[in-house]
């Protein structure tokens, strides 16, 4: 499915970083940044040009392809893996910082992966989210079309303890990415620290 999505000329979500992340890329702590679910590098490409220490995964090398490309015109590098999140190997106080935009992934996984991200954090380590929330059904404008697959702030303050919350809301904003995410939307935004 996201080889299909990422596979043709333009970029599905556009090539300029998600609107959270880039007004809030000052609450991620210098050091080394993991990307999940990346798709197209958008949002990689952007942490490197800020002067962070990059690694994305994403299942889809098509994707993988176009971040390389992205990065290449941007003139910064990116460690771009392919790789699955339900067996990749997030690591332990690896991370200063991990960043997940609109990734999207059935609950048993999206726990245990969210568990692996809290011990994957340096002590200071930050978490940034922006997800859609279930209200996203009915603006149909991008995200999945599963409840099981959306994300309430709840979900992720069980689900990430015990990280500190710095910002954790539910939004209605609009959103202007590429073809994949255009119009009004109802997301879920975290900003989490891990205790020193």
């Amino acid at each position: 499915m996201w080889d299909k999505k990422y596979g043709g000329a333009d970029y599905f979500y556009g090539t300029e970083p998600n609107g959270f992340l880039r007004n809030n890329v000052a609450a991620l702590p210098k050091g080394r940044v993991l990307c999940l679910a990346d798709g197209e590098g958008r949002n990689s490409v952007f942490l490197a040009e800020q002067g962070y220490d990059v690694t994305a995964i994403d299942q889809s090398i098509e994707g993988i392809k176009k971040g390389r490309r992205l990065a290449a015109e941007r003139g910064v590098n990116v460690d771009y893996i392919h790789g699955d999140l339900a067996d990749f190997d997030i690591g332990q106080d690896r991370w200063s910082a991990v960043v997940s935009i609109f990734c999207h992934l059935p609950q048993p996984l999206r726990s245990d992966v969210h568990k692996r991200v809290v011990q994957a954090l340096k002590p200071g380590g930050v978490f940034l989210a922006e997800l859609y929330h279930p209200d996203q059904l009915a603006y149909k404008t991008g995200g999945p079309p599963v409840e099981s697959l959306l994300v309430r702030p709840s979900d992720l303050k069980r689900e990430l303890a015990p990280l500190e919350f710095n910002h954790l809301a539910e939004v209605e904003r609009d959103i202007v990415e590429g073809t994949g995410h255009r119009g009004l939307g109802a997301v879920t935004q975290a900003i989490a620290v891990k205790s020193s």
